[in-house]
């Protein structure tokens, strides 16, 4: 007698079924910290850093084979590395509050949500925290492809201890928030930089507002919830947080917009094999010094990837230049290069390494 076919009906899981599976899932996870969380007890002397938790990650998205695509695989195993370290011992992070700027938005991006974020008021105020001990790491910004440089992160990494240790390139996607209609408004409020990077479209569909700059966007986020004039440039996030309407997405002028933020820490990053390094030095005031300098890195063709002149305050004429270039100093033609920097050079200063990062969306 031939088998019966199982129906259709009866091959769809149950809500009783997923449940379970659910229960499954966390208990295995819980089970996961807590076997992380002895071997790190037994064996203290084993590394447990950032860097081995992007490689794992790494590692399992290629070997995810569905249907949960790449990016999701990322995130719940972000946060899984996150809340592990979470649970063994409270990750301080800070950056450029109030919440839900960029700069929170980049750090969760990059550190997950289960660490404590350290919102400061200044990105000097970041430095001081990661000098002085009251946060592990910090976020600042350091460049912007629509306005450039950060000068006053350059300034703070001139003259801090502090190392560069990671680096979190984040799409910025502006969008006009507001609790009223387009119509309605006569003010548009945020920070200067986010207003620059808007400046053609508020031209062209808000001739007749008034610009505003004011300390974050986050605070133009909450004037824009008290008064149906007034809008906010922000993110898409802080309208779900301060209980605004999104009135129109994506209004940046560059649609590519993106600002790298840099990772801060007491110590600079391990090797990975595709890293970048970053330093400050101030060449000789004489014909052909800063020449000199780029040579160094043609002969032992190293790539170049950023480079900034900085005036240095108080003695005019005088530069300090920052740049970066692939590889770390571990490696034999970075440390060359950085031999010879040092003697052509008034003064050097080895910033940080880090792991090249890709573009965070």
């Amino acid at each position: 007698m031939p088998k019966k076919k199982s129906s259709s009906i009866e091959r769809v899981p149950t809500p009783k079924h997923l449940a379970k599976l659910d229960r499954e899932i966390l208990a295995l996870l819980n089970e996961r910290v807590e076997k992380a969380i002895a071997r790190k007890a037994a064996k203290p002397e084993e590394s447990d850093t950032l860097k081995d938790a992007r490689e794992a990650i790494e590692t399992l998205v290629a070997e995810s084979k569905g249907p949960l695509g790449g990016e999701a695989v990322q995130a719940v195993f972000r946060e899984l590395y996150s809340g592990q370290r979470a649970a063994a011992q409270k990750t301080r992070v800070a950056f450029l509050g109030p919440d839900f700027t960029f700069s929170h938005l980049a750090a969760i991006k990059h550190f997950g949500q289960s660490v404590e974020f350290v919102p400061v008021s200044s990105i000097a105020a970041v430095f001081e925290s990661v000098e002085r001990g009251t946060a592990e790491y910090g976020l600042v910004p350091l460049e912007n492809s629509t306005d450039g440089r950060v000068t006053d992160a350059l300034d703070g990494l001139s003259k801090s201890t502090a190392k560069i240790c990671g680096e979190v390139p984040l799409p910025i996607r502006h969008c006009l928030l507001g609790i009223g209609a387009r119509g309605d408004i006569r003010r548009v409020c945020s920070k200067p930089q986010a207003l620059s990077q808007c400046r053609n479209w508020l031209s062209k569909h808000l001739p007749e507002a008034e610009v505003t700059p004011v300390a974050s966007t986050a605070e133009a986020a909450r004037m824009a919830g008290a008064d149906r004039t007034i809008a906010a440039v922000a993110s898409a996030e802080a309208a779900a947080v301060h209980e605004l309407k999104v009135i129109a997405r994506s209004i940046q002028d560059q649609a590519d917009n993106v600002t790298r933020f840099a990772v801060i820490g007491v110590s600079p990053g391990e090797k990975t094999g595709n890293d970048k390094t970053a330093l400050v030095f101030e060449a000789p005031h004489e014909p052909g010094a800063l020449a000199d300098v780029m040579a160094i890195f043609k002969k032992q063709r190293l790539n170049l990837t950023w480079i900034e002149s900085f005036p240095i305050p108080g003695a005019r004429g005088r530069y300090l230049f920052f740049l970066e270039f692939q590889g770390h100093p571990s490696e034999l033609r970075p440390r060359r290069a950085l031999a010879s920097l040092e003697k052509k050079s008034l003064r050097l200063t080895v910033l940080g390494s880090y792991a090249q990062a890709e573009l965070i969306d």
